[in-house]
């Protein structure tokens, strides 16, 4: 016999349905056509079962956005924690994320329309510059630490090189998005190889600078 749920269990099944409801109708429907009522009847539940984990569409969206964004930060974490040279990890990481964004298409889909929509809605906005900024912060981090290992300092703060790789990076998954066969799966890898060639360039100036 199965043991019973507590309150708290079935409170966090609940909303994990809706969350993957939410992202089936969201892919089917997009995010401005699909309904509430289409997601709570999807996962099983009323609309109320919706208000009562989430406040709206978009704290949904926000929800599913913490999820992946989680995922992304741990798989930087797990790249920057090999200790392989720069360049490796560079390719690496390009790699990784080039995987992530062919593994769900409609995600990127949904991304996309949700980015145009916070142009639209100040709240929404914010709450979405806020995860941006957590996972600028991640990437700010990882470069801290390997230039703080490498004994160099950076041309410009590693906010702005965070900044950087986040603005390549989203150019990249258009791109990809627009045409899947033809952006190969390598670029956005070969574009950090490129910066961070460009970056150690400025700094071998710099020292050359200093020291003349």
């Amino acid at each position: 016999m199965s043991r019973r749920l507590t309150r708290k269990e079935q409170q966090a099944e609940t909303r994990e349905r809706l969350l993957r409801s939410a992202g089936k109708v969201f892919a089917r429907r997009g995010f401005q056509s699909a309904s509430l009522d289409e997601i709570a009847a999807d996962a099983g539940f009323t609309k109320g079962a919706v208000y009562a984990n989430f406040a709206s569409k978009e704290d949904l969206f926000l929800a599913m956005l913490d999820e992946r964004f989680a995922e992304r930060r741990a798989a930087m974490e797990r790249t920057a924690a090999t200790g392989d040279e720069p360049e490796d990890q560079l390719r690496a990481g390009g790699g990784d994320f080039a995987q992530y964004l062919t593994a769900d298409p409609e995600w990127q889909r949904l991304f996309f329309e949700m980015a145009a929509h916070a142009g639209r809605d100040d709240r929404f906005r914010e709450a979405l510059v806020e995860r941006y900024r957590s996972l600028r912060e991640v990437i700010a981090d990882v470069y801290a630490g390997r230039a703080a290992e490498l004994g160099v300092e950076p041309p410009v703060p590693f906010e702005q090189i965070a900044w950087m790789v986040f603005a390549m990076g989203n150019g990249f998954a258009m791109e990809k998005l627009l045409e899947p066969d033809a952006v190969p799966d390598d670029l956005f890898a070969q574009m950090l190889t490129i910066f961070l060639a460009g970056l150690g360039a400025m700094v071998d100036e710099a020292e050359a600078a200093r020291i003349a």
